[in-house]
């Protein structure tokens, strides 16, 4: 089956976590993953499958190791009409920028012409102490939707 690059941003390594066992997840599905924290847009390939989970920290912002990533999509605009991506964010819903992250980063993949694959899952942190959980059983969906497209 197709390779999905995973690309975690986090602040205190839960989206790392996510990312990581989601990964499991995807192989032991019959995918290959390849699982990126905070990567530059170089480092990434320009068509296939993305999985992009991050934090929100601050005030809607972006994790440290991901504004770089942020930034190249903003400054570059590449050609990303090739590739299709799933996005998971954690936040707090004490905020009124709940998930400000991954709304920030899904705007900006979709502006560089990526294809969103299913909903964005939105994880309250106050609902959920282990956020692996909602993940994993929203993965099962997005993996149905990915075998769809094919």
């Amino acid at each position: 089956m197709a390779e999905i690059t995973l690309i975690s941003g986090s602040t205190l390594g839960g989206a790392e976590y996510v990312a990581e066992h989601l990964a499991e997840k995807l192989e032991d599905a019959g995918f290959t993953t390849q699982t990126l924290h905070g990567p530059l847009l170089d480092d990434l390939p320009q068509s296939g499958t993305w999985l992009v989970i991050s934090s929100t920290h601050g005030a809607g912002d972006l994790p440290d190791n991901l504004q770089p990533f942020y930034d190249d999509l903003a400054e570059r605009q590449p050609d990303l009409s090739a590739v299709r991506f799933g996005a998971i964010g954690i936040g707090s819903r004490e905020y009124d920028t709940f998930c400000g992250a991954i709304d920030k980063l899904e705007t900006q993949l979709t502006s560089c012409g990526a294809k969103t694959v299913g909903e964005t899952l939105r994880i309250n942190i106050l609902d959920h102490d282990i956020p692996e959980d909602p993940a994993e059983v929203w993965l099962g969906s997005w993996i149905n939707l990915l075998k769809n497209e094919q």
